[in-house]
């Protein structure tokens, strides 16, 4: 392999390497932003459950309050 060779060749492979360095910092950002997600989505399925309680708590108070009124 000639001299030009060895010099494309390393030229490639340093390339190469650059890109999957690239790809690995990309993979590691999407995957603590995957992270954040996934807890901000338990935090709102937390307040959803609570405010579905909430609502069916005052259901069940309202028609208490019917009853009595009946």
């Amino acid at each position: 392999m000639s001299d030009s060779g060895l010099i494309a060749l390393e030229a490639r492979v340093n390339e190469l390497i650059q890109v999957n360095q690239t790809l690995l910092e990309y993979n590691r950002a999407l995957r603590a932003q995957q992270q954040s997600w996934q807890a901000e989505r338990a935090k709102l399925i937390e307040k959803n459950e609570l405010a579905k309680s909430q609502v069916q708590a005052m259901i069940d108070r309202t028609k208490a309050l019917e009853r009595e009124r009946e």
